[in-house]
């Protein structure tokens, strides 16, 4: 919370009032919603228990990473009521569809990583043979595979490590752990890598390195590949 200390100068107070709260609101925004490009939209959603929604409609797809377990509960406006269920971590594609309301019917507040995909099925990507689901199997994992994107699980138990791989597509890459790792490019260079639980990254160069977790505890992250 911040304390303001304001003087009173009756033909300025409208402009002063209005300039801190224009700052709140963009900072809030800011935080909300971390990457807005081209290709996707990231938004930090929270609910409380018993919250609704007013009646609202997605026009495009989305991915939507759970940080929390929860419950919600999707009414329609022709009738339609639908309830869904989800654990910490789980994903979940999300297609654009009607109106309706949505409302918390669990127990306790959940917060979810809303992503919206802006741009229409791509091309086929031509994987290589560096591509990490084939390269590294053991540590990335398809969770679903569209003609609009590729949702990759990737996990790293304390100390391993991945031999030499290509991420190839533009990605937006959410971490659900904290991660601290070293990469190692093909030209022998090393660097660190660090990012925070519940970070979000977007990238839009091909990347080729392999990589080695520096903790004892795992990290786990989610990458949403735009086709």
């Amino acid at each position: 919370m911040h304390a303001y200390h304001v003087i009173f100068f009756p033909d300025m107070m409208k402009l002063v009032v209005l300039t801190l709260t224009g700052a709140a609101l963009c900072a809030a925004q800011s935080d909300r919603v971390p990457i807005d490009n081209d290709y996707v939209k990231v938004i930090r959603a929270h609910n409380s228990p018993g919250q609704k929604s007013g009646l609202h409609k997605h026009t495009v797809n989305r991915v939507m990473i759970h940080l929390d377990a929860g419950q919600m509960r999707l009414a329609y406006a022709d009738g339609k009521i639908s309830d869904i269920k989800w654990k910490a971590g789980d994903v979940r594609w999300d297609p654009a569809g009607g109106m309706h309301t949505s409302e918390n019917i669990g127990s306790g507040s959940y917060r979810i990583i809303e992503v919206e995909l802006k741009k229409p099925a791509g091309k086929p990507a031509a994987y290589s043979k560096l591509d990490p689901v084939s390269a590294d199997p053991r540590h990335y994992k398809v969770l679903f595979d569209n003609p609009q994107a590729r949702i990759v699980r990737a996990r790293y138990g304390g100390g391993e490590s991945g031999p030499m791989h290509e991420h190839a597509l533009k990605r937006l890459t959410v971490n659900l752990t904290a991660q601290s790792v070293r990469l190692t490019l093909p030209s022998g260079e090393k660097r660190n890598l660090n990012r925070k639980a519940e970070e979000v990254v977007w990238s839009a160069d091909p990347a080729r390195h392999s990589e080695v977790n520096l903790n004892k505890e795992a990290f786990e992250v989610i990458l949403i590949e735009i086709k």
